[in-house]
Parts: structure tokens; C-alpha cells; sequence
């Protein structure tokens, strides 16, 4: 099994509490590395795993897992978790993993999971929209779609994540979520493989050909998966469309690595916006790759 094999990789580094008195990794750990990759698994696909179990009427339970030893993980290594599905059966979904320390393969394993009712936990056939997400991951196919349009067009799916990001998460005040320019500005938000809105952001009518975006939110366990990114781009794009020749943000001070990514500039200093620190933020036309 080669690094070729897989598109999906976790990377860590091994802790101290993971290794015995030689600074080995205890044998158990393995598969906790490998659960965990299997939870940003689900991430990629942009699904937000709970809402998304929901939705499908089911929930995904381990059945059967190995695990083959080649060679140890030791104390401060840097390991890579390879993982594919590679087989889809009727109600049965197996996957393939490795864990590499740079080129060399420590550890492969085979998970297999059962799609099943929770109440129940008897399983069910696989769903089609999750048979579709996982062939089309691993063939190579996009797992985002953003679309841009009005807010009488997208603005309940903004609204809702929105609201669960600014309202409910950060604690904004409702009242000063909402405002006129929502009416007037472009939205975009971004849809997962099965339909469900994880992210959005509007763009604000140029001044002077200097664009604005704002209201950026990505779903809280989606947060890394360069979903924002995606909504981010797909805004500039419509800004550089109308002729705009550059665009200002005003960022959440915690977001100010993930904008400069991208080749914004922060400019002035930092300041409050409704109780949360902001720091206004700059970039040409066309956004940097």
C-alpha cells in the first residue's frame, strides 16, 4: 500500500501519552488515529456529521476493524492517516487506511462500517445521496457547490447559518445581525452533496470600484475544509465580473491568518464590532491562489 492509493489524509504528531517507556506508541493508539481520521473524513465531504446523519434517517456504526503492524510510531513523530472507501455494499461501507511517517508505511488497517437505524441499530441499505458523496470523493469529484443569487433567493439558507454562527455561537445580538443592505446585496452560499447550506457571505455594492464582502460564516465542524474559501472566491469573482478592482473585508480577528492565505493586507488598527475584535482587511483583483 503506497501513498498513491489514498486522497484523503489526517497528520498528527505523536504525544507523550501516547508512548510506553521505549517512546512506542501503545498498540491501542493506532486505532484511535484511525477514528479520528475517519471524523475529518466526513468533514471533506462537507458534512457536517450530526445534522447530516439526521437528514439521511440513520447513523453510520462500527463493525468490524484490524489493524497490521509493519512498524512503530515513536514519541514527536509526524504521521500522516491515509483513508479511502473502497467498497460500498448494500447496507456495509469498508474502508482502507494506512499511516505513514513519511514514506514509510507503519500501519495499515480495514474499517468496516454498517449504516443502520439508531433506535434500532439494525441496518439499512446505504442511503443513495451518501453512496453518491463517497464514489464521487474518491473519484475526484467536487463535494462544495456555491451559488450566488438575491436574498429573497438564498437568503433562508444565509439566514439560518447566520444565525447559528453569529446568534446563537458568538452571541451576537439578532438585532444587529439583520440590516437593509442584506435587500440590496449579492449572497452566496455554499451546498453540500446533499443539499444542505454549510457557509455563506453577501458582497456590498462597490465604492469608488473598491468591493465589499461581509457576513462570511462557515458551520462550526466544517471550519479548515477551505469551504469559506470556496464562498470567498465565488464572491470576488462576481465583484471582478461588475468591474470592481479590489475588495475590503472587515475580518474577525481570529480569521485575520485565513485572509491573509488568500493575499489580503490588514489595515489600521485593530477595533470592536459588536463586542468582537475586527481588523479591516484589503486585496487586489483577482484574489490570490
Amino acid at each position: 500500500m503506497n501513498r498513491e492509493d489514498f486522497r484523503f489524509f489526517h497528520r498528527l504528531r505523536v504525544r507523550w501519552a501516547e508512548v510506553d517507556m521505549q517512546k512506542i506508541v501503545f498498540n491501542a493508539h493506532y486505532l484511535m488515529y484511525f477514528d479520528t481520521a475517519i471524523a475529518d473524513y466526513w468533514r471533506v465531504l462537507a458534512m457536517p456529521y450530526e445534522q447530516a446523519m439526521h437528514l439521511l434517517e440513520g447513523d453510520i456504526y462500527l463493525k468490524k476493524g484490524t489493524v497490521e503492524f509493519h512498524a512503530s510510531a515513536r514519541l514527536d513523530d509526524r504521521l500522516e492517516v491515509g483513508l479511502k472507501c473502497a467498497r460500498i455494499g448494500n447496507s456495509s461501507m469498508q474502508f482502507t487506511g494506512a499511516i505513514f511517517r513519511g514514506e514509510e508505511l507503519l500501519i495499515t488497517c480495514e474499517l468496516v462500517y454498517v449504516f443502520a437505524d439508531p433506535a434500532t441499530q439494525t441496518s439499512k441499505p446505504v442511503p443513495a445521496p451518501l453512496r453518491a458523496m463517497l464514489t464521487g470523493y474518491e473519484a475526484g469529484e467536487p463535494m462544495v457547490q456555491v451559488k450566488t443569487g438575491s436574498w429573497s433567493e438564498l437568503g433562508a439558507d444565509a439566514g439560518r447559518i447566520r444565525t447559528e454562527v453569529f446568534v446563537q455561537e458568538q452571541r451576537i445580538p439578532a438585532e444587529l445581525e439583520w440590516d437593509e443592505a442584506d435587500g440590496t446585496a449579492l449572497h452566496a452560499v455554499a451546498y453540500n452533496r446533499l443539499g444542505q447550506a454549510v457557509a455563506t457571505g453577501r458582497l456590498l455594492p462597490a465604492s469608488e470600484g473598491i468591493a465589499k464582502i461581509g457576513r462570511m460564516a462557515v458551520h462550526q465542524v466544517l471550519r479548515g475544509g477551505r469551504i469559506g474559501e470556496q464562498v470567498l472566491r465565488a464572491l470576488a469573482a462576481e465583484a471582478q465580473k461588475r468591474g470592481d478592482r479590489g475588495i475590503e473585508l472587515h475580518a474577525q480577528r481570529t480569521a485575520k491568518e485565513f485572509y491573509a492565505r488568500l493575499g489580503f493586507a490588514p489595515q489600521g488598527e485593530p477595533y470592536e464590532e459588536a463586542g468582537i475584535p475586527h481588523v479591516t482587511m484589503t486585496s487586489a483583483l483577482p484574489l490570490a491562489r
